[in-house]
């Protein structure tokens, strides 16, 4: 497996799950005019030797998110089920537009991705979740006083200004009690949240938890308090976020390769959960201007959160599709609800 080379000046941190619904238009109509890729067969069949290829795009820069794949290449587990793998990083494009236009054939996205794209027609299909349940928060400075949502009201939200975002916000706020029109929802992009925060540019981040979490609390020392989504399926559901997906062309004409990957991929993951040192210096060994403090928390703390149960790892429920389909149609992020069931299949991650 090879990974392209990761631009020094480039955060080295997951991007934020939210940054579709600010500029979704172009994307899903890039990916509607490409077809998801009309030939259907992905980037290349086969190698020059033995071995097929695969390429995969990651959503963002690597990260412990990406853990199982890089740990299954350091033991040369593709290899040995006849894959030779690439990693590429998406670049402005974005993971499912590479996806869609055949130049992957394996995409990292999160479900306020495919939905959407789902929505509009793009063949694109999840197959697994990377985490089982929903590792992001709300981040503020523990001096700022937000406990809960409805401490929001009369403070200002930083995010990409996306509608996904908005939504969320306001329903967490108004669920608990709080106006959510008293929330200031300040545009930030890409920023350094400890400066924006300690400058009191604005007072509360959507974070992952396993990552800016991590950084900003536990190794920045930052006096920092969480509003974890998970603490409040009693007003937004939980969602797949990130998950691995493919088009409907690569599952109908490249299963068999598709289903090796899969197999790996999984184990990957279960080693990681098993030996989050291993999976670390797997990452680090990879990508070595990566933080390695933070890698290994991070690494560690994903271990116990990639899935209750190892076995199990990947595996997604109709019912949490569902709900989530639902709320971006409350929301009007969506015109209405998209079939679920295509959308997804578990068939590539064997028995539970």
């Amino acid at each position: 497996m090879t990974t392209r080379p990761i631009p020094p000046v480039r955060p080295a941190r997951p991007r934020p799950p939210r940054r579709l619904l600010a500029a979704a238009a172009a994307t899903l109509l890039a990916l509607a005019a490409v077809g998801c890729g009309d030939d259907g067969g992905g980037p290349e069949e086969a190698s020059g030797g033995d071995r097929e290829e695969l390429t995969v795009v990651l959503e963002w820069s690597p990260n412990t998110n990406h853990s199982g794949v890089y740990l299954a290449e350091a033991e040369d587990w593709y290899a040995e089920a006849g894959l030779d793998v690439e990693i590429i990083e998406p670049g402005d494009a974005g993971s499912l537009q590479i996806l869609g236009s055949g130049k992957a054939d394996v995409a990292f996205t999160v479900q306020e991705e495919l939905v959407p794209a789902r929505a509009e027609g793009v063949p694109v299909v999840g197959l697994a979740a990377v985490i089982e349940h929903n590792t992001s928060s709300l981040l503020s400075l523990t001096d700022d006083g937000i406990a809960r949502p409805r401490d929001l009201a009369g403070q200002s939200y930083g995010g990409f200004g996306g509608q996904l975002e908005t939504a969320l916000v306001e329903r967490l706020v108004e669920c608990d009690g709080g106006d959510p029109s008293e929330v200031t929802f300040a545009e930030v992009g890409e920023a350094d949240y400890r400066l924006g925060l300690t400058r009191d540019q604005y007072d509360a981040v959507w974070i992952f938890d396993a990552w800016d979490g991590i950084r900003l609390g536990e190794i920045e020392g930052l006096a920092t308090q969480t509003i974890p989504f998970i603490d409040h399926e009693d007003c937004i559901p939980d969602w797949y976020t990130p998950m691995i997906a493919s088009s409907e062309q690569v599952i109908s004409k490249r299963a068999d390769a598709l289903a090796s990957f899969m197999e790996v991929t999984a184990r990957g993951y279960r080693e990681a959960m098993a030996d989050p040192d291993a999976s670390a210096e797997a990452l680090l060994d990879a990508v070595p201007e990566l933080d390695r403090e933070l890698v290994e928390r991070s690494s560690e703390y994903l271990s116990t959160r990639y899935a209750e149960d190892p076995a199990a790892w990947g595996r997604m429920e109709t019912e949490r599709w569902t709900e989530f389909v639902d709320f971006l149609v409350d929301a009007e992020l969506i015109d209405e609800p998209i079939d679920v069931e295509p959308a997804f299949t578990n068939r590539f991650l064997g028995e539970a």
